[in-house]
């Protein structure tokens, strides 16, 4: 259990900072803030409030805020302590390089996880008391998937961290892939249809475009919570991913695959070049 040990002093460590309390406190007040309006409010509701709808209504608030705090989080996890030197004190105890990064994951996530549970578990105990009608259910499934998103960001980021022993380069690749696939991301799918059209407009979307359309971590984050709750996805109006598509892949289901490929492939890259690196 060396890794357990690694994961408890980094959730220590990174449980000081001010800046990523700053970010949770206002991700708290804001998640109270939504809920208020949303119960309130009819037109943000789309009419009569569920809990399901309030579900989804913060699912993108949420997924701003998990990749804003896991970069912030993360980025250094690794890189600053290659840097600093003090990861070579860190090996020299009975820890491998995968302890290290598996405890560094760990640890992180539990941070994030804090704010998380506080907010989002005040804020959907205010929407179950002040809306009062259908499950909690949705509630519940919404809250253990954010987890699982939270825990995928946080790998994402410390795997782009274990490529480099630079912070500042660590940084510029955070802030390059959430760039990418946070604020670009809506306009891939149709650069790539627009290419591959022979640089046309094109007048239909082929069977893939949906998928390419979930690529993203936070697509993947919502996709996947409409495929684990179908039923209120549907009841609330959400958009269906590859809804009209004859084709595997465009379930909304494939967003859960894609989620747990992002937990895994970028932590797989950044140890392979951790294990490898000079120290």
């Amino acid at each position: 259990m060396s890794w357990a040990a690694v994961a408890r002093k980094d959730f220590d460590d990174a449980v000081q900072s001010r800046t990523i309390w700053a970010l949770s406190g206002f991700f708290i007040l804001l998640a109270i803030g939504l809920t208020y309006a949303y119960a309130e409010v009819p037109l943000l509701a789309g009419g009569e409030g569920t809990i399901g709808g309030l579900v989804f209504f913060l699912a993108g608030i949420v997924g701003t805020f998990v990749s804003v705090t896991a970069l912030v989080l993360c980025y250094r996890s690794i890189a600053g302590e290659a840097e600093l030197g003090s990861m070579k004190l860190l090996l020299s105890l009975p820890h491998s390089r995968s302890d290290v990064l598996l405890g560094k994951v760990i640890g992180r996530t539990g941070v994030l996880a804090l704010p998380l549970s506080i907010g989002l578990g005040i804020g959907l105990a205010m929407g179950i008391l002040m809306i009062g009608r259908g499950s909690v259910q949705p509630a519940i499934v919404f809250l253990l998937w954010t987890f699982v998103f939270a825990l995928a960001y946080v790998s994402i980021i410390v795997g782009l961290s274990a490529l480099t022993g630079s912070t500042t380069r660590a940084a510029a690749l955070s802030i390059g892939f959430f760039l990418l696939f946070e604020f670009l991301w809506d306009v891939v799918p149709f650069v790539v249809l627009f290419v591959v059209s022979g640089f046309s407009i094109p007048t239909s979307q082929p069977d893939w475009y949906p998928l390419l359309g979930q690529l993203s971590p936070s697509d993947a984050y919502v996709s996947g919570l409409t495929a684990l709750l179908p039923d209120v996805a549907r009841g609330t109006g959400q958009p269906i991913p590859g809804s009209g598509v004859d084709a595997f892949y465009a379930d909304p289901a494939v967003g859960i695959v894609i989620l747990f490929a992002w937990l895994c492939i970028p932590l797989a890259i950044g140890y392979t070049a951790f294990s490898r690196s000079d120290l």
